[in-house]
């Protein structure tokens, strides 16, 4: 390591600490705020940076939470290996029960990030667009998953448009809305219901030979 390259280095690592910053404000400040009532002066007060300093990292607070909701997708990714056909022995229960439980695990790890998103895209024309992204991303890997799976057995020919209902079902149950969950009730019930939902909307509701 030569003298000349400790400062590029150092500045560097500088850099990343201050971006984690940022985007861990935003994190927390989401825990008691709504994004809406976010400005770049109060994510860059609890970030320990100067506006200066947020706007050499990102364009504005939607570009932060397009890096976390990208964390969140590249999570689900993972989780679910890519979104991999079933799995050599796995019915299509199991296979239901893993996929929604990945959703689940995503947004559970990454509450009230998503929760925030899912709700406020309703009402905010620059989350519903990063969301759009990430969903029609999600939404053509399923696709293409049930298109190869020759147990699977649709309610419709029309496999994109029911993929995306039951996405939207499912994103804005993980979200705990009161409509889809009910008030003080257990989520777990809800989570069982989707998994159902799933297997009944792509496989007839049952494993076949069962």
């Amino acid at each position: 390591m030569t003298a000349e390259s400790v400062p590029s280095e150092t500045r560097r690592s500088r850099g990343d600490r201050q971006r984690e910053a940022i985007v861990g404000a935003v994190r927390e400040l989401l825990e008691h705020k709504s994004f809406a009532d976010l400005s770049v002066s109060l994510i860059s007060e609890r970030a320990g940076v100067a506006r200066s300093g947020f706007y050499f990292y990102f364009d504005s607070k939607y570009a932060v939470l397009a890096v976390i909701v990208a964390d969140a997708m590249e999570e689900l990714d993972k989780l679910t290996h890519d979104f991999a056909p079933r799995e050599p022995g796995e019915t299509p229960s199991e296979f239901a029960k893993r996929m929604v439980g990945s959703a689940a695990a995503v947004f559970a790890h990454h509450d009230p990030i998503m929760q925030a998103c899912t709700l406020a895209q309703n009402t905010d024309a620059q989350i519903r667009e990063i969301m759009n992204d990430y969903s029609d991303t999600v939404i053509d890997k399923i696709v293409g998953l049930v298109r190869q799976d020759s147990g699977a057995r649709p309610i419709t020919d029309d496999v994109p448009a029911l993929v995306r209902m039951l996405t939207a079902t499912t994103a804005v149950t993980l979200s705990h809305d009161p409509a889809f969950v009910g008030r003080g009730t257990d989520p777990a019930r809800a989570v069982e219901v989707l998994e159902r939902l799933w297997l009944n909307a792509l496989w007839g509701g049952s494993d076949p030979g069962a």
